[in-house]
């Protein structure tokens, strides 16, 4: 199975791959910048530009098909017992969302960290409930944003490694 994805994505053209590797809920558009910029040798414009694309595309799917799916599998153990962990833990990662609804939403989104990006905030934007059209605007803005943070420090703009050292 393995060799199959292998020589599938192998054939792949990388705007496709760009575009995949965005879509993925852990890698998102902070893996697929500086995947396609480095390893798929693209220019800037282009690897933000279809990471974007990659990484929106998820977002009404999960803003849609949240609740009735998560409704349907909790009636097995093994997915309610997952959901109750991921909802627990997007609830405490969540306060900025809480507290400034759509606005921190897409502050949160904008953070360019793990576990912080289009995908999470789908979630939270159901788990507290923000309507689909507040919720997937502020998730495209913090898209843009993130994207736009990633970009600059793949073209060595800004240095993560300088700005944690000023927390230190």
């Amino acid at each position: 199975m393995t060799d199959k994805i292998a020589g599938f994505l192998s054939g792949s053209s990388p705007e496709a791959l760009t575009v995949l590797l965005a879509a993925m809920p852990v890698s998102e558009l902070r893996g697929a910048i500086p995947w396609a910029t480095f390893v798929l040798n693209m220019n800037w414009s282009e690897a933000l530009a279809w990471s974007l694309f990659g990484n929106i595309i998820p977002v009404p799917l999960i803003l849609v098909l949240m609740n009735p799916a998560q409704n349907y599998l909790r009636k097995v153990p093994l997915f309610n017992r997952f959901f109750d962990w991921l909802f627990a833990r997007t609830r405490r990662k969540g306060r900025l969302i809480e507290q400034y609804q759509a606005v921190g939403l897409a502050l949160f989104v904008a953070v360019p960290l793990p576990v912080t990006g289009a995908w999470t905030g789908s979630i939270a934007a159901f788990l507290f409930g923000i309507r689909f059209v507040p919720a997937f605007i502020a998730i495209c803005f913090g898209v843009v944003m993130a994207g736009t943070i990633v970009t600059l420090a793949c073209q060595g703009f800004i240095s993560f490694w300088d700005i944690s050292q000023k927390f230190n």
